[in-house]
């Protein structure tokens, strides 16, 4: 991914400590076309890979999540 804009290291190791705490987070985020969502999550996994940085999340539902670090807006633990 070309386009990938990395975020900021403090931003990145709190999303780390969030995996590692399993602390859930309110995530909000741009989707494939530009929309907002906004979600109560569990952080599973921040990962790199194809160019990019990613963070694996689960709803309350218990659905798997893959949203690209630099398309998040903002994660807020509670």
């Amino acid at each position: 991914m070309s386009d990938y804009q990395p975020i900021s290291c403090a931003e990145h190791e709190a999303l780390e400590f969030a995996v590692l705490r399993r602390r859930k987070l309110v995530l909000r985020w741009r989707d494939e076309v530009g929309e907002i969502r906004e979600r109560v999550v569990l952080p599973v996994d921040v990962a790199t890979r194809d160019q990019a940085e990613w963070l694996t999340c689960q709803d309350a539902s218990g659905s798997l999540a893959v949203v690209r670090l630099d398309q998040i807006v903002s994660a807020v633990p509670i």
